[in-house]
């Protein structure tokens, strides 16, 4: 399941072309819950990008610079050895 909250978000959509209305401080987020699946790949000659989708097809894509990849993994090996999540 793919959940978006959109903040101060307005378009408009004139001749079939989608165009922002009012100021530019629009926020989003992204949620993905039911992942089937996770590809991790580079990207471009500096980043990591990790692929996550869901059975509908849903799909998020994040892309961090290596010491932040490197950062993920490590907390990922913490809750690993600290969790129940892991048993």
């Amino acid at each position: 399941m793919l959940s978006l909250q959109l903040d101060e978000f307005m378009i408009e959509l004139k001749d079939g072309a989608i165009e922002n209305v009012g100021p530019a401080n629009k926020t989003a987020t992204a949620k993905l819950f039911g992942v089937s699946g996770v590809e991790v790949r580079a990207f471009g000659d500096k980043r990591v990008k990790l692929v996550f989708e869901d059975e509908s097809g849903n799909e998020v894509q994040v892309a961090l610079f290596p010491e932040d990849a490197r950062a993920v993994a490590e907390d990922i090996a913490a809750l690993e050895a600290d969790s129940p999540v892991f048993e």
